[in-house]
């Protein structure tokens, strides 16, 4: 131990004692504190270890002196509670605080020594350490647990950085000066460490530092496993559907078929309307058609006025607001459109002001310029009514001229007036809405030659002919309803019987004993259909399916297709339904009818079937595997692609290579059938609509642009077109592909009373 008046550069000290000594010496040059006050402090940081030295009050011995074994649990007198932290904030603000601490951090490099990055104290690890006991400790060892209790400083609180702001005036020897001058300990503590680690940092971290998660292997990316199944097979080749075979005796347009089949044959029914118990209402015949929607177009062109002009010029799109229990005004208002040079916009009906759905149509409204709509009496009086009794407006709809088309609403056109409207060209014919999987609704525009084209492909592809009946299940404002239930049946003169939701709810068999009742030859339904009639066919013997050659499955494209078809084959195949007279098909907004399978009086191919595995489709990579498993999705053909078409399978992302023969990729289709644009939208319709694929090295593969259909596919056997998902249900987990459809397969698949397949 020293003795009396030793210096205090003799005395071992350990480096945190030195430290807080620094720090009392710059408080007092700074006036942070009075001398009274620092003798007393320092006094007591000396107290323990330097009884006699100089300056030292004895009667601080007391207070400071080192316990015995005997009083190691005695309890923390309330003098040495420590100073709060934040003491001092406004002093660590000046430049000379940020050199010194460059100072050290240079000080600290050139010694090799490491810097916590934590905020924990080492600073009773180091004071165990570097600490020499006294004299009369050396005779016992201490122990390690008691010592840290025993010689723990009570002012490891102290404010950060106080030692880095000026040197101990009377302490350790080792000192550095930064480079304004100012005298720097060489002994930092581990909060000024901590600090220096901050300080290097920037003030904001990067966004991706905001996103880090605790369990970090989470969120790292996957690397394909080098395992994994890839696609081995050549490379595809466009395919090429069978030549388009117009007839020479065929109008130029539809327009000119339905003046044809309304001047030559005004009394062959056209379509019949059902009511909500399955009674015919109503049959229009091909003569009213043609005169009624002559009316309409007459009184669009020359009796809607504004400010004394026309309201409606050619080219103006209008929209159609129809029920899905009303056919028949539909019909009159879709032709008496197109006859006046107008663009229908077919729309759902609104059901409330606020509704969320009306309000993405009212973008669709919007952006196309509507300013009329067309509708009924009996359903412009359900629509919702402002104060004045006229209809209300829609929230996001723009203003709107509603016009109601009963007949005594329109003006008989004079003898000597006709429409100009003959030919098949390349303008807008009418715009499809579609919603999206984010619930954007865009406007998909068909022109007049799309249009024509559309109609001539599908009596090629399912035969139809003459005066014969088609029973309609689905909706006719849009999709394959339109398409074969008002496009193509006025094209061949056919009658359609339109079967209303509503009648299907009340009866499901109803479309079945429609079918029955007028001879049907082809019929039109969603899987959905078929499942429902299964469910209701029971003690209904009566029925007969036998006069079909046609069963067009609308939605077989969907992977839940074939369990339904399967099924409903299985109960009325005795009722006079034969195995190749269903037809499943395949199509999409944008390129329309995209494949269809032929009925058996036209000589395709027979019906084919994929079991395939589903680990191996998730990679993009098509596998046949064995039925019995349950980890297997079984999908049928969509039929031979459509006459005049050419189609081929490309990369899903990227660049549009042609995929491998076994390869998931999307269909695309070249042909003068599809639709032309989103109507407005530059953009997206370059990427759709304008598609360029490209062989492996990169040389196109024609020189006419494709068209996406959204369907995730591939070519199979002799030719036949396979779908397995979409990609607007497209679901990537990792690095591996998933179809929303599976799930409704899935579901279907199974009882609800057993269990879910694994792997499914």
């Amino acid at each position: 131990m020293a003795e009396r008046g030793c210096p205090l550069e003799a005395v071992p000290l350990p480096a945190e004692v030195r430290e807080s000594l620094a720090e009392l010496e710059l408080e007092l040059s700074e006036g942070d504190i009075t001398q009274k006050g620092y003798e007393k402090k320092r006094g007591k940081l000396l107290a323990r270890y330097v009884p006699l030295a100089q300056g030292v009050d004895p009667s601080l011995q007391a207070e400071t002196r080192i316990p015995g074994p005997s009083q190691a649990t005695a309890p923390v007198p309330e003098q040495q509670k420590t100073r709060p932290s934040h003491a001092r904030d406004e002093r660590f603000r000046s430049d000379v605080h940020t050199e010194a601490v460059q100072a050290a951090l240079a000080k600290y490099k050139e010694r090799k020594m490491p810097m916590p990055s934590k905020r924990r104290s080492v600073l009773t690890h180091t004071a165990v350490e570097a600490y020499t006991p006294p004299a009369d400790l050396h005779s016992a060892p201490p122990d390690v647990t008691t010592g840290l209790a025993q010689h723990q400083p009570t002012y490891c609180e102290r404010p950060q950085l106080a030692s880095m702001r000026g040197a101990p005036r009377g302490g350790s020897r080792s000192v550095l000066e930064t480079a304004g001058g100012v005298p720097v300990s060489s002994r930092v503590s581990s909060k000024i460490q901590q600090l220096l680690n901050t300080l290097k940092k920037p003030k904001r971290p990067p966004l991706k530092e905001f996103f880090v998660d605790d369990l970090e292997e989470v969120l790292e990316v996957q690397q394909p496993d080098p395992g994994q199944p890839k696609p081995e097979g050549g490379q595809t080749a466009v395919l090429k559907g069978e030549l388009l075979a117009v007839g020479s005796t065929w109008p130029p347009s539809l327009l000119a078929t339905l003046q044809q089949w309304g001047t030559t044959q005004p009394k062959a029914p056209c379509l019949t309307a059902l009511d909500t118990t399955g009674k015919a209402v109503y049959t229009l015949t091909y003569g009213k058609l043609w005169s009624r929607s002559l009316k309409l177009a007459y009184t669009l062109l020359n009796k809607l006025t504004s400010k004394n002009e026309p309201l409606l010029k050619p080219g103006d799109r209008v929209a159609l607001v129809f029920p899905n229990s009303d056919p028949v005004m539909f019909t009159v208002a879709f032709y008496g459109c197109l006859l006046a040079e107008l663009v229908p916009v077919p729309i759902e009906v609104p059901l409330t002001r606020k509704d969320a759905g009306s309000q993405q149509v009212g973008f669709l409204l919007g952006s196309c310029g509507v300013a009329l709509a067309l509708t009924t009496d009996a359903c412009q009086k359900g629509l919702p009514k402002a104060q004045t009794g006229e209809v209300a407006a829609f929230k996001g709809w723009p203003p709107l001229t509603w016009l109601v088309i009963d007949g005594k609403h329109l003006t008989k056109p004079p003898k000597d007036w006709h429409p100009s409207a003959q030919d098949a060209g390349a303008g807008t014919a009418y715009i499809e809405y579609k919603t999206s999987k984010e619930g954007s609704t865009v406007g998909v525009a068909v022109s007049h030659a799309s249009l024509l084209a559309q109609c001539h492909a599908l009596t090629q592809a399912c035969g139809y002919s003459e005066a014969e009946t088609l029973t309609n299940v689905l909706d006719f404002k849009r999709d394959a309803g339109l398409w074969h239930g008002v496009l193509t049946s006025v094209m061949n003169r056919m009658h359609v019987v339109s079967i209303p939701y509503a009648l299907m709810k009340a009866n499901p068999l109803s479309w079945i004993q429609k079918v029955c009742a007028y001879k049907a030859r082809a019929a039109l339904v969603k899987s959905r259909d078929m499942h429902w009639s299964l469910l209701a066919q029971r003690g209904q013997r009566d029925v007969s399916l036998s006069s079909l050659r046609l069963l067009v499955v609308a939605d077989g494209a969907n992977p839940w297709s074939i369990s339904s078809c399967d099924a409903f084959l299985n109960v009325f195949q005795a009722r006079g339904l034969r195995p190749e007279v269903i037809c499943p098909c395949a199509s999409s907004p944008e390129a329309l009818t995209v494949a269809i399978r032929r009925p058996p009086d036209l000589g395709g191919p027979p019906p084919r079937r994929a079991v395939l595995s589903m680990s191996c489709l998730s990679h993009g990579v098509i596998r046949l595997d064995a039925e019995e498993k349950l980890s297997v999705l079984t999908v049928q053909d969509v039929g031979q692609v459509m006459p005049g078409a050419n189609v081929c399978v490309v990369k899903v992302e990227g660049t549009p290579y042609l995929c491998k023969t076994d390869e998931v990729g999307e269909i695309c289709v070249n042909s003068s059938a599809t639709a032309t644009a989103y109507y407005g939208l530059l953009g997206i319709t370059k990427n759709i609509f304008e598609t360029v694929p490209v062989t492996a090295g990169g040389t196109p593969v024609s020189d006419r642009p494709f068209t996406r259909t959204g369907l995730l596919g591939f070519i199979g056997p002799d030719n036949l077109v396979f779908v397995v998902g979409k990609l607007d249900g497209l679901m990537v987990v990792g690095v591996r592909r998933h179809n929303a459809d599976d799930i409704v397969a899935t579901a279907l698949a199974v009882e609800p009373m057993k269990f879910v397949y694994r792997g499914r």
